[in-house]
């Protein structure tokens, strides 16, 4: 077993892949030529795109495009793209605050989801009157009006067909190399040349799995390293530029979140970061915002201090992460050894 084996045997203990979707009828269109008063001749697919027409105004889905919004939130601070977006690393340390957030955001949707329909005959009917006027500005006469306004009323789904159109889903997955792609579909006469085409394709895949593997882990350390230094540079500027002087409490309470969140996410172990952020807890965040305001000297402290941390940050950043990266499998490893 060579060490990208290894690693990814040691990665799938510290975590899983995750995919969240929401669905809902979006209810817009694609623009015609005949919506537009124009013939098809007049309108080269080559050169223009006409876009989509809105059936329903934004504000009528906008409850349920905050909970998408969320849950696309949720996803993005609490896991990190998987190769190339084949799923999104969740570690083990945000697996339960992830599934509590998104089983929050799943009841939201589905209130979100009941209130629509409920509404739904009503927001039919405003937004065919609001067609209605529209129409008469763009058709050429009173025939093309109706067959264009027929034509929009019928693009409204009844109500009973639009409940199959929402879900909100969210699947996890293990980690795992395909050793082999199965046969039980295959005919007998096919499975000669087919069994070696899905060996090679199997092999391809497990290779290409196994060989990005180091390259993600490194890529995960990096990133907390960058979010380290961005979020300094966005307090100090908080601090220096808001629209009132000083050190305010939400301004700290972000920064002790942020080394909450840190330590969840360092699935790989990056103690030199981790330990810098100790440091600052400790050293910095024992104070209230009302006491730095209060205290010159302890704001310059607070300034110098996330500073440096920034300093640090970038610099670690900066740095070739394999030697980390190959510390975390021979610490996994040891693991694996000690569950066997």
């Amino acid at each position: 077993m060579n060490s990208n084996t290894d690693l990814l045997a040691v990665l799938t203990r510290e975590g899983v892949l995750i995919n969240a979707s929401v669905r809902y009828p979006r209810f817009h269109k694609k623009l015609a030529p005949a919506d537009l008063g124009l013939t098809p001749d007049q309108v080269s697919e080559r050169l223009v795109s006409l876009g989509h027409k809105k059936l329903l105004p934004k504000e009528a889905l906008a409850e349920l495009a905050l909970v998408e919004g969320r849950t696309h939130a949720i996803i993005d601070q609490g896991t990190f793209p998987f190769l190339g977006g084949l799923g999104h690393f969740l570690p083990n340390g945000k697996l339960v605050d992830v599934q509590e957030q998104l089983n929050a955001q799943r009841s939201h949707f589905h209130q979100a989801r009941e209130n629509f329909l409920a509404a739904y005959r009503d927001l039919r009917s405003e937004a065919l009157n609001e067609w209605e006027v529209a129409i008469r500005h763009l058709a050429g006469s009173r025939d093309e009006a109706s067959c264009l306004y027929t034509q929009i009323a019928e693009s409204f789904p009844a109500r009973e067909k639009l409940e199959p159109k929402f879900a909100f889903e969210v699947h996890l997955f293990q980690i795992a190399v395909p050793e082999d792609l199965g046969m039980e579909l295959v005919s007998f006469a096919e499975q000669q040349e087919v069994r070696l085409a899905r060996r090679e394709a199997a092999e391809t895949a497990a290779r290409q799995i196994r060989s990005g593997v180091e390259g993600f882990v490194g890529e995960c350390v990096t990133e907390l390293r960058h979010q380290t230094a961005q979020l300094c540079d966005e307090m100090l500027a908080s601090m220096r530029t808001g629209k009132t002087d000083g050190v305010h409490q939400k301004t700290l309470n972000r920064l002790v979140k942020f080394i909450d969140d840190f330590k969840s996410l360092n699935f790989a172990g990056d103690v030199e970061m981790e330990a810098q952020l100790d440091r600052v807890r400790s050293e910095l965040l024992t104070r209230s915002a009302e006491d730095y305001r209060n205290n010159l000297t302890a704001t310059r402290s607070l300034e110098s201090g996330l500073s440096q941390l920034r300093d640090q940050a970038r610099e670690l950043a900066s740095q070739d992460a394999r030697d980390l990266v190959e510390r975390f499998g021979q610490m996994g490893r040891r693991k694996l050894q000690l569950a066997g």
